[in-house]
């Protein structure tokens, strides 16, 4: 029998008026004389056309408002960037390294309750945690605006990065439970590409804001923090309304578009155990799989450029000769290419079902802007345009990798755990980030850019490594056979590590 055979139907007696239904839908308690039924899925299924409709409605309903919680977020995270070129370390009167431990220190709580918050996500439901996690960063980052001192500096940065740490592996794990792998890149590329918008959006909110320098005895870079930290507040109360939770669960879809989404999914990824908690146990078995520490290496190197470029380009491009408000103007340009190039190299990569060549041309393309970076010094138009391969490599490499990565994760147990696991390690780059370019060291920032190569060449590596083990165990598997004496129980249970799933390089 062919995959589609449409002389099969439901067992319910089928009624002669097909005018009452819709051509593309069907009802799950009465027959669609116009559906058909899928032997592969094993549900009865709209049309083709019907299938592209819904997958578009899951876009317009999952992609933007996510790509708008983690804009505003990044945007948040990396202003402090912005608020440097408009004087925040003179007017707190910031000396040696201060600055650099007041971005260090939001990663501290951002690392360590990664694999909590997701815990607490898929207890809470996405749109309830995600939406005040949202609204407290907004917040302290309106405090951020008023503080003094150094101390006050280093204590809204704690609590950003507290609020923050659910933000980027939330989004992630909750868009991979609603995609097949073949065509889930685009969709994490685009989500991704909200840090790119967050950037060139911050170029030119500093610019205009930095204008209000006085206003009501607040210098510029104060009203940077405050009046992004209000859009944050204000934004959060809508999306408590808008984020989506699981297919399971979503209210907004009829029952038969969750029965057909749930088996699509079933067939891609496998069994996803939505309804059991996440247990210590759980925590603790995914760490025996050593894939997992592959994950995080592979991310882990490129966060050191990323973060760099993301909290030390304004001051980089500063030393070309630009004053303060075209600074700003200039940082805007390698952020949008970055956004656009991610796209390109997304669309190739769900194109070719494809993801290790799309993870090492783009980091190769960042060692390229990097290594220009520490060998040009008299060549600003040279050196700027070095900031757009920086950019467009790393920005589209980090969606790759944890796109790979996630969809590679079999069940809500493994996927959460290792989402946020790869988030949360690999963001122990941005520390190394953070003291990577000091002031001492401008306006060549060598070490800065060495460090930045180093780690590059090391996700590379890590990036390979993970390839070769997918392709090792995907043979293995194949040998064996998927008939080993495991119930379907005990392969929901195991996730990605059961006999029948197959990794996707």
């Amino acid at each position: 029998m062919g995959a589609r055979d449409k002389t099969r139907r439901s067992p319910a007696s089928p009624i002669e008026d097909k005018e009452q239904y819709d051509s593309n839908y069907y009802n799950p308690d009465v027959p669609n004389p116009n559906a058909e039924y899928d032997d592969d899925l094993g549900v009865q299924c709209p049309s083709h056309t019907t299938q592209r409709r819904l997958v578009s409605k899951i876009d317009l309903r999952v992609i933007p408002v996510l790509s708008i919680l983690y804009l505003l977020a990044f945007l948040d995270r990396t202003n402090i960037a912005n608020a440097a070129v408009f004087g925040l370390q003179k007017d707190l009167g910031l000396t040696g390294t201060q600055y650099n431990t007041a971005l260090t220190i939001f990663f501290v709580p951002y690392i360590v309750f990664e694999i909590p918050s997701n815990i607490i996500l898929k207890r809470l439901k996405p749109h309830v945690w995600l939406s005040l996690c949202m609204f407290g960063f907004g917040l302290v980052t309106i405090c951020q605006g008023l503080v003094k001192n150094w101390s006050g500096l280093l204590a809204t940065r704690f609590f950003l990065g507290l609020f923050e740490t659910g933000m980027f592996p939330g989004s992630f794990y909750l868009i991979g439970m609603w995609y097949k792998r073949s065509e889930a890149q685009k969709r994490y590329s685009f989500f991704f590409g909200s840090t790119s918008l967050a950037g060139a959006f911050g170029g030119l909110l500093a610019s205009a804001i930095g204008k209000m320098n006085g206003m009501r005895g607040y210098l510029g870079w104060r009203w940077i923090f405050i009046l992004e930290g209000t859009l944050s507040c204000v934004v959060a109360f809508a999306l408590y309304f808008m984020i989506p939770d699981f297919p399971e669960e979503a209210k907004w879809l009829r029952e038969d578009e969750r029965t057909y989404i749930r088996a699509r999914l079933l067939k891609d990824q496998g069994r996803s155990a939505r309804e059991r908690r996440i247990t210590f146990s759980d925590v603790l078995n995914c760490f025996k799989d050593f894939k997992f520490f592959l994950g995080g290496i592979m991310y882990f190197g490129l966060i050191v450029p990323a973060y760099g470029y993301a909290f030390f380009a304004p001051g980089i491009i500063k030393t070309y000769g630009y004053t303060q408000i075209g600074t700003q103007f200039h940082s805007v340009p390698p952020w949008a290419a970055s956004f656009v190039f991610a796209l390109i190299i997304a669309f190739f990569s769900d194109w070719f079902k494809h993801r290790f060549m799309f993870t090492l041309i783009p980091i190769a393309m960042s060692i390229a802007g990097f290594a220009i970076l520490l060998t040009t010094h008299t060549h600003p138009h040279l050196e700027y345009g070095a900031l757009f391969l920086v950019t467009m490599g790393t920005y589209s490499a980090l969606p790759v990798i944890v796109c790979w990565f996630n969809l590679n994760l079999g069940g809500h147990h493994r996927r959460a755990v290792g989402t946020a696991w790869q988030v949360g390690f690999g963001n122990i780059g941005g520390i190394i980030a953070t003291y990577a370019f000091l002031a001492k060291d401008a306006p060549d920032y060598k070490p800065g850019y060495k460090i930045c190569i180093s780690f590059a060449c090391l996700s590379a590596g890590a990036c390979c490594a993970y390839a070769g083990a997918l392709t090792v165990q995907n043979r293995r598997r194949e040998r064996a056979g998927r008939d080993l004496g495991v119930t379907e129980f005990e392969k929901t249970e195991m996730g990605d590590l059961s006999p029948d799933y197959r990794y996707l390089l």
